[in-house]
């Protein structure tokens, strides 16, 4: 944990739950990935929903992150934030419309984005603490 001010690290926080935030975005809006020659090369029109490894990878860093430089206790703040960008976005979409697509590929974006970021959130949180005229010099 940073030893700055309250506000620094309360600064630190709105930033880091701001990339949380645009990154679930970005990988909700290009999860119908396909190799059909439009963005990616023809190869026969496969989807290749690449946004829930950045997920798997990215979340988790962002807890991590959070745990260790603003608190502790605040590393499920960007667990939280990016699931509910996820689902409300992805079902209460721009205009209405269903963003998030209803196939295998969601689902492997929720569980790319949640289940390491909650293993992530579970070592953030298992800090030992030091209690008082605790020696640690083993």
């Amino acid at each position: 944990m940073t030893e700055g001010s309250p506000a620094a690290r309360r600064g630190l926080l709105v930033v880091l739950l701001l990339d949380t935030v645009l990154l679930a975005i970005l990988e909700l809006f290009f999860l119908p990935l396909r190799l059909d020659g439009t963005l990616l090369p023809k190869l026969g029109a496969i989807p290749l929903p690449v946004t829930a490894l950045v997920a798997a990878v990215t979340t988790p860093l962002l807890v991590r992150w959070t745990g260790r430089l603003v608190h502790p206790r605040a590393a499920f703040a960007p667990l939280v934030a990016w699931v509910l960008t996820v689902l409300v976005l992805g079902l209460f979409g721009p205009g209405g419309d269903l963003v998030l697509i209803q196939d295998w590929r969601a689902l492997l974006l929720l569980a790319g984005g949640a289940l390491p970021s909650a293993m992530a959130l579970g070592g953030a949180l298992a800090v030992p603490g030091r209690r008082s005229g605790e020696r640690t010099d083993h």
